[in-house]
């Protein structure tokens, strides 16, 4: 905001202005959009697979085209920005990707879903570097490492609020008036039911399976039924017959039960304490315990909140893209709040002609050259293959290893981004002090080296837990490892890009977007559509080994080396 006072913007006895304030606070506002749309699908992907009925390998791949778009975009995008200017290419990124994030919400196909995932993941490819680029001529070089992350630290925001603010939306656009009563298709397995309720099975079953059983003694019957589609519809009918019973079940016969939802336990708790339920909430409590019991056979009454959630954040992205195109200028010289005191400020301890002049055309020589930008974009890769799984596959683990419930399940995913938020704080400052101390070169190689090797031990700790809290918090200190380094990533990038600051960055995002978009098919490779308990501490191992390279090459970098420097051109320092 501008002085108080009455001195006027050119005034160079003025006190400088705040207006660097407001520029990065939009963008931390933009980061945390960008993550929250990024990550809800993420959250919400066991009910979308479950919706549009895709395999495991259709769900890896809208998980991973995303980030073929976002990769691909990043050069690009970020040389858009360098030339056209960050304050309109800015605004036009929130604004295409909120509209894709919406339109996902009325995907009626696997293909359909996918090209709504390409262009958001394209358009969102553009924002980190052009903000980047904008940071480099907002931000002095003394608080660079400090400013990114505190745009970063939106990102992971966004990326907490994501899994909760979708579980709780999801619930709330599923409202008790909602029909409880199953439909034909929300059966995914027949045949599972009816085998389930066999006399022969009942050894082996739990005493839901045999309260049913008891009160619909010919359900196993229906499975001699020659038609597939009547076999459904009597399946349906029968167990419809039953969700309107009051005395379907007692409070012990679910106490086994680990994946009930909490709007369930709640239920049944009043119910138990002598309160009398309508039939509204007999049919939901029935429901629900039914989706407990038969996880794999019955669809999910949940399912049917997800489209609503992802139009909204579609919606908010559009004011955001108006209140960035409001806020934003493009420099400090071009914005009227900002004064000359400030002006100097900023560019105390760098070239202000360094960036000044818009880029030409993509550096592509130049990056190709450089050492240390090739030890980034390992380094960056490496990461990001490993760290994706805390945001695509945690949810998935949570579930089928743990059986947890959404609302509890959506705390837990929650938890790591987090411990992310704690080290993108400190990361900033870790990397700051450090340069001041040590200097550029290892001020920005050792955040980035040294906390990939703690990633690394946090994700090897986990072949030991069997608990889904000890397994978060172990998963937490990945996160938080990961983001203590993230600063010095983009402080790295701003240090050597000069003019081309929004191609380096983007550079650098494309190799590590190119590790995610291969991660979430690798991924499935490994676990298969059922995995086991061995299985998913195979992925962990090798999520550690790809930090161990990842920390290695990092120690690598040289951020005193300009990308574009001639043999005059002075190292960089920090005095």
């Amino acid at each position: 905001m501008p002085s108080s006072t009455a001195e006027t913007p050119d005034d160079p006895h003025a006190r400088p202005t705040r207006v660097r304030y407001a520029v990065v606070a939009v963008s931390v506002l933009m980061a945390i959009l960008l993550y929250l749309d990024r990550y809800c699908v993420s959250f919400a992907e066991r009910y979308i697979k479950e919706d549009l009925r895709l395999t495991e390998s259709q769900t890896a791949w809208f998980l991973s085209l995303f980030f073929w778009s976002y990769a691909l975009g990043q050069v690009p995008c970020g040389w858009l920005g360098d030339r056209f200017g960050v304050r309109s290419m800015l605004a036009l990124y929130i604004l295409v990707w909120s509209l894709f994030t919406a339109l996902i919400g009325v995907a009626a196909g696997i293909v359909s879903l996918l090209v709504m995932r390409f262009g958001c993941g394209l358009a969102q490819a553009g924002a980190f570097p052009a903000c980047g680029n904008l940071l480099s001529k907002w931000v002095p070089l003394s608080s660079r490492g400090t400013a990114s992350a505190l745009v970063a630290l939106g990102g992971r925001i966004g990326g907490a609020i994501a899994p909760i603010l979708t579980a709780y939306l999801m619930v709330v656009f599923v409202p008790l008036s909602t029909s409880s009563f199953l439909e034909t298709g929300q059966l995914l397995k027949p045949d599972g039911i009816t085998k389930r309720l066999a006399p022969s099975d009942a050894k082996s079953t739990g005493p839901v399976d045999e309260r049913i059983r008891e009160l619909w003694p010919a359900a196993y019957a229906i499975g001699d039924t020659a038609s597939e589609p009547l076999r459904s519809k009597r399946i349906v009918a029968g167990l419809n017959d039953l969700l309107i019973r009051p005395d379907l079940f007692r409070e012990q016969d679910v106490a086994h039960l680990k994946s009930i939802e909490r709007e369930a336990i709640h239920l049944l708790a009043r119910r138990e304490a002598g309160a009398s339920l309508s039939e509204q909430q007999t049919i939901r409590l029935n429901r629900m315990v039914l989706e407990a019991v038969f996880p794999a056979e019955i669809g999910k009454l949940y399912v049917r909140g997800w489209r609503p959630v992802v139009i909204v954040y579609g919606l908010i992205g559009v004011v955001v893209a108006g209140v960035f195109w409001l806020c934003f200028r493009g420099t400090p010289a071009e914005h009227p709040w900002c004064n000359a005191a400030e002006r100097a400020l900023i560019d105390v301890g760098r070239d202000p002609t360094a960036s000044a002049r818009p880029a030409d055309a993509l550096p592509m020589r130049i990056m190709l050259r450089s050492g240390s930008l090739w030890l980034s974009s390992l380094s960056q890769f490496t990461t990001n293959f490993a760290w994706l799984f805390l945001v695509t596959f945690l949810a998935r683990y949570l579930v089928e290893v743990h059986q947890v419930p959404i609302l509890e399940r959506s705390w837990m995913a929650a938890v790591p981004p987090l411990a992310g938020i704690a080290g993108m704080f400190l990361g900033g400052q870790l990397t700051d002090w450090l340069t001041h101390r040590v200097g550029l070169r290892w001020g920005r190689a050792l955040p980035m080296g040294i906390t990939r090797f703690f990633a690394a031990a946090s994700y090897l700790v986990c072949l030991w837990l069997d608990s889904p809290w000890a397994a978060t918090i172990a998963f937490a200190c990945v996160f938080f490892f990961v983001d203590l380094g993230v600063s010095a990533v983009w402080a790295f990038t701003q240090d050597v890009g000069g003019k081309h600051v929004g191609s380096i960055l983007g550079w650098g995002n494309m190799w590590g977007n190119v590790g995610a978009a291969i991660a979430p098919q690798f991924y499935n490779r490994v676990l298969g559509e059922h995995p086991t308990v061995a299985q998913w501490n195979t992925m962990f191992v090798i999520c550690a080994g790809m930090f161990v390279l990842s920390g290695i090459s990092a120690l690598g970098i040289n951020a005193t080396v300009p990308i574009e420097s001639s043999p005059d051109s002075p190292r960089l320092t920090t005095n």
